[in-house]
């Protein structure tokens, strides 16, 4: 039998398609003619336990006859050492993508090794946590506080020393609330992640947060909770700090304007004696819409969306606008009723103010209390201090105690004030189920009792020396 040539297979045609070529060491080709040319399929022919085997060598003019012998000559000595030439072909293909995936294997785990702080915030604040502002504030302040100075850490290399360190600075400047807050951040991703792999893999050597307790930052002198209500005199005093401030502003010359102190503006004015007056959260009160407001029937709808609170435990709020309330809204619409919020975003088409604009214009005007180097773009004074600061600062959300603290030296019923601040009261849940008066008349004449007490203060003559002021 002779051997094939390279001159033979060249001078084939479409008419041997079919044809079949042998040489001696067990070569046999199939020549096919097909659409896209003439081709010459090889095999080796041979017997592996008495049986006849068939090996393919592969195809010509794509492998050339020296490359397609060689083949043979390989697979005839592993057929000659009783092993089936194919069955290891695969088997040596199935070692190759062990291999391959046992590198990329290695690859993914050494990947994971280092994935860090910020790796785990990228997912977890997509995946872990669901807040009604779509969790931009929490975004906010890992991004501001908390990813700057350990978003690069490898997760495995977290330790407690490294987050009280965090946590002491932000102490240090003066943001107790800021670092409990942080903490809280801290403690409910890494929770998230030790259910989840590969994270819970990488907290080898425990959750350091679980390490840290709120207790164990705050500062001795630290007040768990804030007792702050302001006087008849500091309300008084706040009011005609408004209005000397609006005034001197108005009355200063042309190009002089200046060199004299920007009063808070209006609309923050307002939503100040709003909370005062109706014992709401100032955000509750930033995230309103005028649709919700009824200047006619005096009365404003507080939706759950919109109440602090927990899921579940959150529930509708109405509220009955005083004389003096419903007041300072009508001036508000004024100011803001040709848009859809009561209190409008400046850059932003259809957006509320941010629930803390309000909490931090009031906290820039109280500057001696502020441990913290002046903010760009932001008041840096102490022109909203009352009672010279004797009394330490305020916040809006002293307001809220305040008028709560009024209502109950006007003889309201603690059951009463705790409806006008929309508590969920404690009791037997079948109790509540049963019982639906929603106590709408007193209510309303608790808040009205309020705002005639509110317009007795602010029309009394100040008791606070002008130049304390």
């Amino acid at each position: 039998m002779s051997k094939i040539t390279n001159r033979e297979l060249e001078a084939l045609t479409a008419a041997d398609g079919g044809r079949i070529l042998r040489e001696d060491g067990g070569i046999v080709g199939r020549v096919r003619a097909g659409t896209r040319g003439l081709t010459v399929s090889f095999r080796y022919e041979y017997k592996l336990g008495g049986a006849k085997r068939d090996h393919a060598l592969g195809s010509w003019p794509k492998k050339s006859l020296a490359n397609i012998r060689a083949e043979r000559d390989r697979v005839r000595v592993t057929a000659a050492e009783g092993i089936d030439p194919t069955a290891a072909k695969k088997a040596a293909r199935i070692e190759k993508q062990k291999a391959v995936a046992a590198t990329l294997a290695e690859a993914e785990r050494d990947r994971v090794q280092v994935l860090t702080v910020q790796d785990l915030f990228d997912l977890w604040i997509v995946e872990g946590i669901n807040r009604k502002d779509g969790n931009k504030e929490v975004a906010r302040m890992f991004k501001r506080d908390i990813l700057p100075h350990i978003g690069v850490t490898p997760l495995r290399g977290l330790t407690e020393s490294a987050l009280r360190a965090l946590l002491r600075a932000a102490i240090e400047a003066g943001t107790v609330s800021k670092a409990t807050h942080m903490l809280l951040g801290v403690k409910q991703m890494l929770a998230w992640a030790e259910k989840r792999q590969p994270w819970r893999g990488l907290l080898i050597d425990g959750n350091p947060a679980d390490l840290i307790s709120e207790d164990s930052i705050l500062p001795p002198d630290h007040e768990e909770e804030r007792t702050r209500v302001l006087s008849p005199n500091e309300i008084r005093e706040l009011h005609e700090i408004f209005a000397d401030m609006a005034a001197n502003y108005e009355a200063a010359a042309p190009g002089t304007k200046y060199k004299h102190e920007r009063p808070l503006k209006k609309e923050s004015q307002l939503a100040v004696w709003i909370s005062l007056g109706t014992l709401c959260r100032i955000g509750e009160l930033l995230m309103a819409r005028w649709e919700h407001v009824d200047l006619k029937a005096g009365t404003w709808f507080i939706p759950k969306e919109n109440v602090k609170g927990r899921r579940g435990k959150k529930q509708n709020h109405y509220v009955r606008l005083s004389s003096f309330v419903l007041h300072r809204f009508q001036a508000l619409h004024e100011l803001t009723g040709k848009t859809a919020w009561c209190f409008p975003a400046r850059n932003l088409t259809d957006s509320h103010v941010s629930v803390s604009a309000v909490s931090k214009q009031v906290g820039d005007r109280q500057e001696r209390f502020m441990k913290r180097k002046p903010l760009k773009r932001r008041k840096h004074d102490n022109t909203l201090v009352l009672a010279g600061g004797k009394n330490g600062n305020w916040t809006p959300h002293d307001l809220r105690r305040t008028g709560a603290t009024m209502m109950q030296q006007l003889g309201v019923s603690l059951d009463i004030i705790d409806r006008c601040q929309n508590h969920i009261l404690a009791g037997s849940k079948v109790r509540r189920h049963y019982l639906h008066h929603d106590y709408a008349e007193e209510k309303a004449d608790a808040w009205e009792r309020l705002g005639q007490r509110l317009t007795e203060v602010l029309t009394q003559q100040s008791k606070m020396p002008a130049a304390s002021r």
